[in-house]
């Protein structure tokens, strides 16, 4: 039985969980909020914030795991490449979870490796926010280089906009570094992912594209397979499949790609499962969560069967404590509907509580639709 340590008790934490579970594992899921998702089935939990590096230290030593596991980006990654030195192994690497932890060393290694990505620079103020944007041309995308489901991203269309979205983006960074990234706007056709999974016993392997639609920066619903050109696949697959070798480690990655009419650009990758990722927990016969506890594990995976699939986010509307959910009766009477609850004890606006999942014919529509059904009723 692998001990794992879980930084970060999401809903993909949770559904990791549960998947490892399954396999035997025992899960210590660690999160700065007492009863978050993953806590609910884990087999321990340990409240503290990732960023602090006392803590963190202290429950590595504490608990001894043969596995640590990130869940999230805000954590004090200097620790993970100390302990790994020490012995410990990191998921799926210490440097893996150093570079995604911030949005310019990822770009700076895609850079590197000659992997296509849209016109971008970094700023430290609006007013090199400001110098850059101009230089790469309006609208601009403005994101903070360390967050979270899209928290501080806009668009800037003028220099009016740069004031404000350069104080959107300080509003939504996480850890503590001021420090933006700014890119130029790619008029896509549609955005994918693709998970990427790294096997201890076996080549790289890829799941069908994701593709998805994202609001205020962050993903509202996703299906799968996105159809798209063969030679745009393959040039994606060979993007994703260099950039995931030179970050090393196994488990599964989600990598981000706009596809336009003439081409494939690489966007933004994370070493973990991916929010997009959970229409598979109804379009594939083995989740994204499965993959990264069999990748992580070297456990064989002979085969991943793909079904069309969609996925709709569940949001909350006000701040609140307890909340309570009407309408997945309702949701639930369709055939090809499940529905995901994640259990999260407190709600503000627009969090993300829950997704609906439709398979079949017409699944985006139906996935909505399910997800249309379901209120979010906090207490006060």
């Amino acid at each position: 039985m692998k001990k794992i340590l879980l930084l970060g008790s999401g809903e993909l934490g949770k559904e990791f969980v549960i998947s490892a579970k399954r396999l035997g594992c025992h899960v210590i899921a660690c999160d700065s909020y007492e009863g978050a998702p993953a806590m609910q089935v884990a087999d321990e939990s340990c409240v503290f914030s990732m960023l602090d590096e006392q803590a963190l230290r202290g429950a590595i030593a504490k608990y001894q795991p043969d596995l640590i596991v990130p869940e999230i980006e805000a954590i004090r990654t200097e620790v993970l490449l100390d302990v790994e030195k020490q012995g410990f192994e990191v998921i799926p690497s210490a440097r893996a979870a150093n570079l995604t932890m911030n949005r310019d060393r990822i770009r700076d290694v895609a850079v590197g490796l000659g992997v296509r990505t849209a016109k971008f620079s970094y700023a430290d103020s609006a007013q090199e926010l400001l110098e850059h944007a101009k230089s790469i041309g309006f609208p601009v995308v403005i994101k903070p280089v360390m967050s979270s489901s899209g928290k501080g991203q806009s668009v800037a269309k003028s220099e009016e906009d740069i004031q404000g979205s350069w104080d959107y983006a300080c509003l939504g960074m996480r850890g503590d570094r001021k420090k933006v990234i700014v890119e130029e706007f790619i008029n896509f056709e549609f955005e994918i992912t693709l998970l990427t999974i790294r096997q201890r016993n076996g080549e790289t392997i890829f799941c069908e594209p994701i593709g998805h639609v994202q609001e205020r920066g962050d993903y509202q619903y996703s299906w799968q397979p996105q159809p798209m050109k063969l030679d745009y696949l393959q040039a994606a697959q060979e993007m994703a499949a260099k950039v995931t070798a030179d970050l090393g480690g196994f488990g599964i990655f989600g990598v981000e790609f706009f596809v336009t009419k003439d081409e494939v650009i690489f966007s933004e990758l994370s070493p973990r499962p991916h929010d997009t990722g959970m229409v598979t927990l109804i379009s594939q016969n083995l989740s994204e969560f499965d993959l990264h506890t069999r990748a992580i594990l070297g456990l064989p995976i002979p085969f991943i069967e793909c079904v069309e699939g969609a996925s709709a986010v569940v949001l909350a509307t006000g701040d609140g404590k307890d909340p309570t959910y009407t309408g997945i009766e309702e949701a639930l009477s369709q055939q090809g509907i499940d529905v995901r609850i994640f259990g999260k004890p407190t709600t503000r606006p627009y969090r993300r509580m829950g997704v609906a999942l439709a398979s079949g014919p017409n699944s985006l529509e139906r996935a909505r639709a399910a997800a249309a059904k379901i209120a979010v009723h906090p207490s006060e």
